[in-house]
């Protein structure tokens, strides 16, 4: 049975949501970052991390395509052009949404606060914004790589979520439909309330 460490309030909501997705069998530890019960499974002390057996992985966007891949499920197979779409599609949000949000919360509340430069998040703020439109402008199907959800929405619903709890712009109508879409399924909202 797998073991998912880190308080939901953090990216571990995303494997979070999809192992409800996937209906199988998990024990979850909702730990804070750095607290003593994560660190006796990743010395960082970052969450999320997965154990399956002896096996220990971390980061949010590792889990979710070790499941994904493991289950056959909200993926597209290796090798194929369509798992290089949604590649292309995970690795732009993380550095354009993703990046942004993290950056922003930094400079918030996680650096020491002689090392914080509030003055950053309205830059940020501004190409974050600027990113949502293109990449709202780019959606040409219900779901980033198609029909139905792959890896990557799991982390861009996630985002923006986090962008609306952090203040940041709202996004675009598109952008909004797509989240309420995710949202709406019930495997997110069992997540949601854990």
């Amino acid at each position: 049975m797998y073991k998912l460490v880190g308080n939901r309030a953090t990216r571990a909501f995303r494997p979070l949501w999809m192992l409800e997705e996937l209906a199988v069998p998990y024990d979850h530890i909702p730990a804070a970052p750095r607290s003593d019960e994560v660190r006796a499974f990743s010395p960082s002390g970052k969450v999320p991390v997965l154990v399956d057996g002896s096996d220990v992985i971390p980061d949010s966007t590792a889990i979710l395509t070790y499941l994904a891949d493991k289950h056959g499920a909200f993926t597209h197979p290796a090798g194929s052009v369509n798992r290089a779409k949604q590649d292309a599609w995970t690795f732009r949000i993380l550095d354009e949404v993703d990046a942004i949000l993290w950056t922003a919360a930094r400079h918030s509340f996680i650096l020491p606060e002689a090392e914080r430069v509030p003055a950053v998040k309205d830059s940020l703020k501004t190409e974050f914004s600027r990113n949502l439109d293109r990449i709202a402008d780019e959606m040409t199907s219900d779901y980033l790589v198609g029909d139905d959800p792959t890896v990557p929405d799991f982390v861009m619903a996630h985002c923006l979520g986090w962008a609306r709890n952090a203040k940041f712009p709202d996004a675009p109508e598109a952008l909004v439909a797509y989240l309420r879409r995710l949202r709406d399924r019930p495997a997110f909202q069992r997540a949601a309330a854990l």
